[in-house]
């Protein structure tokens, strides 16, 4: 099989069409799929369209994520309701974590949110994610923590201001017994992060099982590990490019 042309690195200046986004937002849903990290039908991925007011592209409520396509994705706005007619419904309260963070964070062109057992096990220790791992340790300093308040749905409006405090300029968040959340200025940003974060939950429960002592390098060298890790707008574009065309080759119906 011939070798595709490399990727060329992209203007961190472009903004993308709807079109762009609904084709890397559907791959987004059919990689979170093919990787293990659904809920059924639960849980969001969303991203902001460019343009006046407030859009932003969500998954039809009743499809699973194997079954998204561009074409299907809903707009919605800032309070989860259709902007555009749909055949499938949408869920407006589950999109009160995502219109929290598009509206009040800066970065949080795109959020992922997940309920997977790796995560929703670290979110439930005090400790939260250790730095057992060379994966982990780009983690240090960049996964913020959200107390949990119950479902999150229009009842606690509230609660919206203090996920974007508590967010901040992190680009993760660990959201106390309920799971995980990772924002980026593109998908690709957004989901390098969770696929990474991700894989430090899984490392550290199986680490934990095993019930042999932890080992936890010193804060000097957690710090210096961490500085090696580069971070910038075209953050997770070079995997992105791989994981596309993987989706390409296995699932091309995504892109419809």
């Amino acid at each position: 099989m011939a070798l595709p042309p490399p990727p060329v690195r992209p203007d961190p200046n472009h903004v993308p069409d709807e079109w762009t986004l609904r084709r890397d937002l559907a791959a987004a849903y059919r990689l979170v799929a093919m990787y293990g990290m659904t809920d059924l039908v639960f849980t969001h991925l969303s991203v902001r369209l460019p343009g006046e007011g407030h859009r932003f592209l969500v998954n039809p409520y009743g499809l699973l994520f194997e079954e998204i396509t561009a074409s299907s994705l809903v707009v919605v706005d800032a309070e989860g309701e259709p902007a555009q007619p749909a055949a499938w419904p949408v869920n407006p309260a589950g999109f009160v974590i995502h219109s929290a963070l598009h509206l009040g964070s800066p970065r949080a062109a795109c959020v992922m949110h997940t309920h997977t057992i790796a995560g929703m096990t670290v979110a439930a220790q005090e400790g939260g994610l250790l730095p057992l791992n060379q994966i982990s340790m780009e983690f240090d300093g960049r996964v913020a923590i959200h107390g949990y308040e119950g479902i999150a749905a229009d009842d606690n409006l509230s609660e919206r201001e203090r996920l974007v405090r508590d967010m901040g300029d992190k680009p993760c968040m660990i959201l106390r017994n309920h799971g995980l959340l990772t924002v980026g200025r593109t998908v690709a940003e957004a989901f390098y992060w969770m696929w990474y974060l991700e894989q430090a939950c899984r490392i550290q429960v199986a680490a934990q099982s095993t019930g042999a002592p932890l080992s936890l390098p010193p804060p000097e060298v957690v710090a210096r590990t961490r500085a090696q890790f580069s971070e910038g707008p075209t953050k997770g574009w070079l995997p992105w490019q791989a994981l596309r065309r993987k989706l390409d080759r296995e699932q091309p119906g995504y892109a419809s």
